[in-house]
């Protein structure tokens, strides 16, 4: 299941690759101008890969991937609606530059993440790499949130002038449904779900501070560095204070324990040896 599991990883690292390549490709030759067509010149390759993400809700539910299922099931949903329902379906909105920023910030985290999971489903663990993909997502994450959120307003009109999704039953049901409505709701529940999921790791992140006044070096968004997370001496029975993106799905304490100490690569020291606290977890 390993070499499939790379084989997908490839796959997804070789469309996500292209579509970033390609769009800094057209800006560099084109400029502002190669933004309005962003959609029509990758948006196919783009709807592929989207589709293709939905193996990774099945590796979950078969157990060959070891991600979470809730927060994998949010990220390729939240994309498959903006992708499809929003941008696909609406022509006048393809051509907006939120589509280009929207998919930009997508191919960027997907680019980084892809290569990370190739490279460690061969074992090999890129210490620069590794601190890329565990901190790239802190101020991408909310960023291509804002991206979403703009791209449903600006879809809104359009949506309103051609009742498309918008549907009346007969009678005698007398029922309809108004499908600006729907997105106005989904705009609403997008905030206010990453509001929590960010409260919720902010709460873990304060529980799990350290026992000493250094405790207070680390902020609400932490440098996910590599020395402090596993070479730092640890404090009685508390762990190190780090804020984990629940939709990443990072777990940086399971590569710290099973990758060699960059500080210790001379004794070939594991990890693991720096953790010696039973009472380490992950979030």
């Amino acid at each position: 299941m390993n070499t499939y599991l790379f084989v997908y990883d490839l796959m997804q690292f070789c469309g996500h690759s292209w579509i970033f390549t390609n769009m800094i490709i057209r800006f560099m030759s084109f400029g502002k101008d190669s933004l309005a067509d962003t959609f029509y010149s990758i948006g196919l390759v783009m709807r592929l890969c989207q589709l293709l993400s939905i193996l990774e809700i099945l590796h979950i539910l078969t157990g060959i991937d070891k991600s979470r299922l809730f927060p994998r099931i949010l990220q390729i949903a939240e994309r498959i609606i903006i992708l499809f329902v929003v941008i696909n379906s609406q022509e006048e909105v393809q051509g907006k530059y939120v589509v280009c920023v929207l998919f930009f910030l997508w191919n960027l985290l997907d680019v980084v993440r892809y290569t990370y999971n190739m490279l460690a489903r061969m074992g090999i663990y890129y210490l620069p790499l590794t601190w890329l993909n565990f901190s790239l997502c802190i101020p991408l994450y909310p960023l291509s949130v804002l991206a979403k959120a703009f791209a449903i307003c600006v879809s809104l009109p359009y949506f309103e002038s051609f009742g498309t999704y918008s549907i009346k039953l007969p009678f005698p049901f007398a029922f309809s449904i108004y499908f600006p409505y729907v997105l106005k709701m989904y705009l609403l529940v997008l905030f206010i779900g990453k509001y929590l999921i960010f409260q919720k790791a902010g709460s873990q992140h304060n529980r799990v501070a350290y026992n000493n006044k250094k405790s207070n070096q680390y902020s609400f968004f932490p440098k996910l560095s590599l020395c402090h997370i596993s070479c730092r001496p640890l404090q009685g029975s508390l762990s190190p204070a780090v804020l984990i993106s629940d939709v990443f799905q990072i777990q940086i304490i399971e590569f710290a324990r099973d990758t060699v100490c960059e500080r210790h690569k001379n004794t070939k020291q594991k990890y693991r040896n720096c953790f010696n606290d039973p009472g380490l977890t992950a979030t």
